[in-house]
């Protein structure tokens, strides 16, 4: 290994199979376009470069690759060079040189390195100009087993990355016998997918699937860009959209929970120090006391989380002790609950065409044709595979929903994956112990289907069929839930109402 100056920091010896490169954490990338470390080596056959000596060169963004063969004699012979290019319509991520002599290489290094550099800076800056932000390239990884088929799953968190404001570049899909313990796919498809980020310009690889602590770190030992997974970029979305300062303690709260298994020393020379036989060096040191700090602070917001969850207990009770009747409107994120609130209601809340645009709930009064009034509330939305942290963290929020007479499970049914959606919801509810209480479906978006469709799913599926955004469709809607909470006797004070509760999922 040798640097722009000419210092050979690194002699390596390997074995007629393979070279062990070390690590190279003296010459992190950072913001530079390669790391400014040329890697030259022998080829005892005088073969040429192989695809782990490209591989190597384009993980490792180095300056320069270069073999040298070994004739019968054991003197050198043919030297083959190798070096990056920029981002190039054609996709080829580096230049083959023509074989040449050891002793006629005329190549001037710093004006040929200094020229690369700049074309590399020149073409990834245009292409910031384009897309600017956080661009990514998305990975799922499909084993066979049932569920939500990849293709769908991968536009779902297409959204999610959309949501983030995240520019997605691609989508890679691979798919398994058996997931990889340690990298989730494949250690060589890992390596093609860093390649290809590294020549698009993604600072960014999102798993759709959540990666173990052991698999991140894995993972991201071999790339040197930021790796998510589909949880982390679901809490990023929670933080960023809530707003209330229960919301945030929420919030904050399972990112911790998140982040604390999965908290390492980023420093390898520190964890070599050890302070005798059994002691503990400083860089041990100082990863346990980053976790105490975490420990702490996660300790010092479930309290006030419980802070929280006690004033709103109490707010509860007061509305409970009411005559009004309670409907939570409950479904999976963006299929229209906000939009139907409002639409019931006439109120204003945020409404975007993005996943958990609205975290915070929202209570209003619906009146009924009949001069009687309801407590309407509309809750965070679920999506599959909600974070189990996320899920803890508002639980205190989701307590609310016990309260309710009525759940009004809101359906896009003009998303091709609805049933699935449907599934989502009902696991969720169940996990939530709130199963028991009556549900009626509602069937939003109609007016994004067909006709054909619509008489299709009216035929399959039990509820009322809807568009929020027309106050029309919504009349059946109001004399259904008017008549179900007359069924139930919601509209009495609640000492005397049934205990009576039928389902209507």
């Amino acid at each position: 290994m040798v640097t722009r100056k000419g210092e050979i920091v690194y002699v390596i010896v390997g074995n007629n199979k393979d070279i062990l490169i070390p690590q190279l954490d003296k010459y992190r990338l950072g913001r530079k376009r390669l790391r400014g470390l040329r890697f030259l080596h022998t080829h005892l056959k005088g073969e040429p470069l192989s695809g782990d000596d490209l591989t190597d060169l384009a993980l490792l963004r180095l300056d320069l690759i270069g073999c040298i063969g070994v004739d019968k004699l054991g003197l050198p012979s043919s030297v083959f060079l190798a070096h990056l290019l920029p981002p190039n319509q054609e996709g080829k991520t580096h230049e083959l040189l023509s074989p040449r002599d050891i002793h006629h290489i005329n190549i001037d290094f710093d004006q040929f390195i200094i020229e690369l550099e700049r074309q590399i800076t020149r073409t990834e800056k245009e292409s910031q100009q384009v897309i600017s932000g956080e661009r990514a390239i998305l990975i799922g990884v499909r084993d066979g087993r049932k569920g939500i088929s990849a293709e769908d799953s991968i536009e779902e968190l297409k959204e999610l990355a959309r949501t983030s404001s995240v520019r997605v570049l691609d989508t890679v899909i691979q798919n398994v016998h058996q997931l990889n313990p340690k990298y989730l796919l494949g250690k060589g498809k890992l390596k093609e997918l860093i390649i290809k980020a590294l020549q698009l310009g993604a600072s960014l690889l999102i798993f759709d699937q959540e990666l173990t602590a052991a698999q991140a770190r894995s993972i991201s030992e071999i790339a040197e860009i930021k790796v998510l997974d589909r949880t982390q970029l679901i809490l990023d979305i929670f933080a960023e959209h809530a707003h209330t300062p229960d919301g945030k303690i929420q919030v904050e709260l399972a990112q911790l929970k998140y982040i604390l298994p999965r908290l390492k020393d980023k420093s390898t020379a520190f964890s070599r120090l050890m302070g005798g036989i059994g002691g503990r060096g400083p860089g041990e040191q100082k990863l346990e006391t980053d976790r105490r700090h975490i420990r702490a602070r996660i300790s010092y917001l479930e309290k006030k989380l419980g802070t929280i969850s006690k004033s709103r207990r109490q707010r509860r009770a007061k509305r409970a002790g009411s005559s009004l009747p309670i409907i939570s409107i409950v479904g999976y994120t963006n299929a229209g609950k906000s939009t139907l609130l409002n639409a019931l209601t006439h109120s204003h809340i945020l409404v975007e065409n993005m996943y958990f645009a609205t975290l915070d709930t929202s209570s209003r009064r619906l009146r009924f044709p009949r001069e009687r009034e309801a407590i309407i509330t509309d809750t965070v939305g679920f999506i599959r595979s909600l974070p189990q942290d996320l899920l803890g963290a508002f639980r205190s929020t989701f307590e609310e929903l016990d309260d309710a007479d009525l759940l009004l499970h809101v359906i896009d049914v003009a998303n091709p994956c609805f049933p699935e959606q449907i599934e989502a919801v009902k696991k969720i509810l169940y996990d939530l112990d709130l199963s028991h209480i009556p549900i009626l479906q509602v069937f939003n978006k109609i007016d994004k289907i067909s006709q054909e469709m619509f008489s299709i799913y009216k035929k399959r599926y039990q509820g009322v069929f809807i568009s929020a955004g027309s106050l029309d469709s919504l009349k059946p809607l109001i004399i259904q839930l008017e008549g179900m909470l007359e069924d139930y006797g919601c509209f009495y004070p609640r000492a005397g109402r049934s205990g009576y509760r039928r389902s209507y999922i």
